[in-house]
């Protein structure tokens, strides 16, 4: 019977490609009626292009992506705080990639299609329930905008990888509410212009209550011009009326654009960056609290459904893609059934959780806080604002958490026994 993934997303198609590597049956099963490259831009961190490397799909991501040699961060007067080299320049044995999520996205389903076969992949079938059958999971679907019955499958495990406003998750926790709102609101948008510094940076600036955070997601053209990913963030009082239920709207400029009307540097033009914006689009920061349990039977979470975190430290995709690994080895480890399940989650559920709680504290960006708080006005020697050492600190702590140490990834053996 194989294994059933609701949810068609970076998660689950990783999730599917992974299982079919080892030899597993899958099948994945998607909402929408057609997959869009919707979306910005997102990081995959070294550990991730790992496992996207040993499925067979460095090419596939490297492709339409950048290659990301440098991290920094600024203040809001654009004097920098800290920068470190990333992927290969830092010495990992694997790029960190700055790409679109959209069009991962569909470099993942083409790959998927070609290796699985069009009738593995299922879109228009929306999770509407399911039941144990004593050796497998029966699992009943419908169209999401008529209602109308999609049919039923069967399989040996469920597999949900169906986002943060999950269907199993909401089974499993029906009290649970909505996600969990923190006041900042982001604006996000591509531009077309020149890239800067290196050309391949990224780098934030300002602090936790004002940001602006940006990096190339295509390498030049003729023109030398590259799509620039940005996102501006302000930060507002919980209890504020902002129209935070809409997810993915399309934002106003005159709604946040005058708070960065100053923040031109000799490096970068921001107001620039937005007033040239292709499009631009608004999105709550949310997350949820983590779960006390995963694994109910034969069904798990992954993903977004299983710890959606604030898109801090560019770990959202990376931990998914990094699920869909530890899932595939323990299944492989132990078989198709309840103790691989229970194994996966033992081993990501706590990882996770830590990260999911690191972000709340503003994860590595933290040092623009502090800086924010200590030097409002600037600085004229940052050692007398932060030293070197706290710096290194925060940001080698954070790799750590978020499990791409670089000593670490570079010596251990495979996830997946391919």
């Amino acid at each position: 019977m194989g294994v059933l993934i609701a949810g068609g997303g970076i998660g689950g198609l990783v999730t599917a490609l992974s299982l079919h590597q080892i030899g597993i049956e899958v099948k994945v099963l998607e909402s929408v009626p057609e997959v869009k490259p919707l979306g910005v831009g997102i990081n995959l961190l070294p550990h991730a292009v790992r496992e996207l490397t040993e499925l067979g799909l460095a090419d596939v991501a490297g492709d339409v992506a950048v290659k990301t040699a440098e991290l920094a961060y600024f203040n809001r007067h654009g004097q920098p705080i800290w920068s470190e080299p990333r992927g290969v320049e830092a010495g990992y044995n694997w790029p960190q990639l700055s790409i679109h999520r959209g069009i991962l996205q569909l470099k993942l389903l083409e790959a998927a299609r070609a290796r699985l076969g069009e009738r593995a992949i299922l879109t228009g079938h929306h999770l509407h329930s399911w039941q144990e059958t004593g050796d497998g999971i029966r699992a009943s679907f419908i169209d999401l905008e008529t209602g109308s019955d999609r049919g039923s499958y069967d399989g040996e495990l469920l597999i949900a990888a169906d986002g943060i406003h999950s269907t199993v998750r909401n089974t499993f926790y029906p009290d649970e509410g909505a996600p969990i709102w923190n006041g900042a609101i982001l604006w996000r948008g591509t531009t077309i212009t020149k890239p800067f510094l290196t050309g391949r940076s990224m780098i934030m600036a300002g602090h936790e209550f004002q940001k602006f955070v940006c990096y190339p997601i295509t390498e030049p053209d003729a023109q030398g011009n590259s799509v620039i990913n940005w996102i501006a963030e302000r930060k507002f009082p919980v209890d504020d009326s902002w129209k935070r239920e809409d997810w993915n709207r399309r934002a106003n400029l005159e709604d946040f654009q005058p708070w960065f009307n100053e923040w031109r540097f000799d490096w970068l033009d921001i107001p620039a960056l937005i007033e040239n914006a292709e499009s631009v689009y608004e999105y709550p920061m949310v997350d949820r609290d983590p779960l006390p349990q995963w694994t109910h039977g034969r069904v798990t979470l992954l993903g977004d459904a299983a710890h959606p975190m604030y898109p801090i430290g560019s770990n959202g995709a990376s931990q998914a893609i990094l699920d869909a690994r530890f899932l595939t080895q323990k299944i492989q480890q132990f078989g198709i059934g309840k103790a691989a399940l229970a194994a996966y989650e033992d081993e990501r559920r706590p990882a996770t959780q830590k990260i999911v709680l690191a972000n709340r504290g503003n994860g590595p960006e933290q040092v623009m806080r502090l800086v924010e708080e200590r030097a409002p006005n600037g600085y004229e020697i940052l050692e007398d604002v932060i030293s070197t050492r706290e710096l290194e600190d925060i940001a080698n702590n954070y790799k750590k958490v978020a499990g791409f140490d670089k000593e670490i990834l570079n010596s251990r053996a495979s996830l997946v026994d391919a």
